[in-house]
């Protein structure tokens, strides 16, 4: 390299990206690649707030200030669309939730050198990250780690456990897996630590699903304003400042609809919120969200009728589909291949497409364009702070 190069862009993976195309980890737009291989920081370069960034994998981006963040949110939304052809009409700023809002997240813990060591993994990596601070989980959902550390601390031998953690109404919801207490002395330890945490509750799987250790009342997780029980491992938006972004997307374009269908709609997000401006057709393959979310509909008398239905196997067909004006769906990251095929196939005039992967995504939304809706409007969501995980939410309107 004879001269010096400017970063241009971040890549779907984090690294910064000259105009020749050379990456280099952990630069920005603005910074310039010297001839000699090193980095000169440029006027975007931010001091990364957490003393594990560059070895724990959950952040790659805290050398961006907010409006490189922005950027890249936006930018990743945007080059999926183009990618694929599709024009959007109007994108908006992206939602960035906040530091410190993260209300879920997977953890692991392993006896190393004799003591606990509990955080994320490394990039690429088996090993943990002994968590000693984090800028992306809630506070209470930190404050859990060291007590953790410490009840481990009492174990013998050699483990590797897997922890949940999400934060409910009633606290902290933990699940862990690869652990089970030994004894009357162990399980008594455990009962004090729940009791000690104010846990939510407490769920051990052995392998064979979670089974309750300690719930002193019913889980809850509140969605549109509705407590809803939440089963053990059901999905929750990881901030509650995003999904409060994906669901005002939901309401506000598909307001006026008289019947509108969830899809993929878990234990209600959008059901609940849109149930108040429209009749919904909450749609879900889990058995125990489905139930969730009826059980709530049918005690509050609210016009939602749920469907238990694997919608990967089983879509619901276009002249099913035609009995509705609005469609909201927000599948898993494989996205919804087979049955956008048949809202493509619909008379639907709206359909409302939430995605944590904007790849599927953005193929998926190919088969709308091809029967004839536009993409009226893109807002690309950041729940995931300092990562390059993106959100987005989409409206889709089938052209006369």
């Amino acid at each position: 390299m004879s001269e010096n190069a400017e970063i241009i862009r971040i890549a779907a993976k984090g690294d910064g990206v000259t105009a020749d195309g050379r990456h280099v980890a952990r630069a920005v737009p603005g910074d310039v690649l010297r001839a000699d291989g090193t980095l000169e920081h440029g006027p975007h370069h931010a001091t990364p707030p957490c003393r594990h960034f560059g070895t724990c994998g959950a952040c790659q981006l805290q050398h961006c200030d907010e409006a490189t963040l922005s950027d890249f949110v936006r930018g990743r939304v945007v080059h999926a669309a183009h990618g694929q052809g599709l024009e959007p009409q109007v994108v908006a700023a992206p939602a960035m939730s906040p530091p410190h809002t993260r209300r879920r997240a997977s953890l692991r813990a392993v006896n190393g050198g004799g003591r606990p060591l509990i955080g994320f993994t490394q990039g690429g990596s088996h090993k943990v990250v002994d968590m000693r601070e984090c800028h992306v989980l809630h506070p209470r959902l930190f404050a859990l780690v060291q007590p953790l550390r410490d009840y481990l601390a009492q174990l013998k031998g050699r483990y590797a456990i897997g922890i949940e953690m999400t934060l409910l109404d009633q606290g902290v919801d933990l699940n862990i897996s690869g652990f089970a207490p030994e004894g009357l002395e162990q399980t008594e330890t455990l009962l004090d630590f729940c009791r000690e945490q104010s846990l939510a509750r407490l769920t051990l799987d052995h392998g064979f699903g979670a089974e309750s250790f300690w719930e002193p009342e019913p889980a809850t997780a509140t969605l549109g304003g509705v407590p809803v029980p939440f089963p053990p491992g059901a999905f929750l938006q990881a901030t509650d400042h995003g999904e409060a972004a994906l669901v005002a997307a939901a309401r506000e374009w598909l307001s006026g609809c008289n019947r509108v269908a969830d899809l993929f709609a878990g234990l209600g997000t959008f059901a609940l919120s849109l149930a108040a401006q429209s009749q919904v057709l909450a749609a879900e393959a889990d058995a125990a969200a489905s139930n969730a979310l009826r059980l709530v509909a049918n005690r509050r008398r609210l016009p939602i009728e749920c469907a238990h239905r694997d919608l990967f196997r089983n879509p619901l067909r276009a002249s099913q589909l035609d009995a509705f004006d609005g469609i909201v769906l927000d599948p898993p990251r494989a996205g919804a291949r087979t049955q956008v095929e048949q809202v493509a196939q619909s008379n639907v005039e709206r359909v409302v497409y939430i995605s944590c992967n904007p790849s599927s995504w953005a193929r998926d939304c190919v088969q709308l364009k091809e029967a004839g809706y536009a993409l009226a409007e893109l807002r690309p969501v950041g729940q995931f702070r300092w990562s390059t995980h993106v959100e987005l939410a989409s409206l889709f309107l089938r052209q006369a």
